[in-house]
């Protein structure tokens, strides 16, 4: 197993860990290991472009269409004006 020390951590947020550690009937040290196995637990995913999510959360939902991928255009503001 390995070890490290965390060398000049702020007051406020030692006190704020003893006391989530505290809430969930741990030791610091142990409220610590979990906070760092939740931290990295997801690292080796791949993540998916926001393209591909906001796609697959909308998929079946309203448009029965493909909308064009628009290229070239030069971007313009908006204007609200009638």
């Amino acid at each position: 197993m390995a070890q490290f020390v965390v060398r000049n951590l702020e007051e406020d947020v030692k006190t704020r860990l003893k006391r989530r550690a505290a809430r969930h009937g741990r030791s610091m040290e142990d409220e610590v290991r979990d906070i760092l196995r939740d931290a990295v637990k997801n690292e080796n995913r791949k993540t998916e472009g926001l393209g591909t999510r906001m796609a697959r959360r909308f998929a079946g939902r309203g448009l029965d269409f493909d909308i064009p991928e628009i290229r070239g255009e030069p971007v313009r503001p908006v204007s609200f004006e009638e």
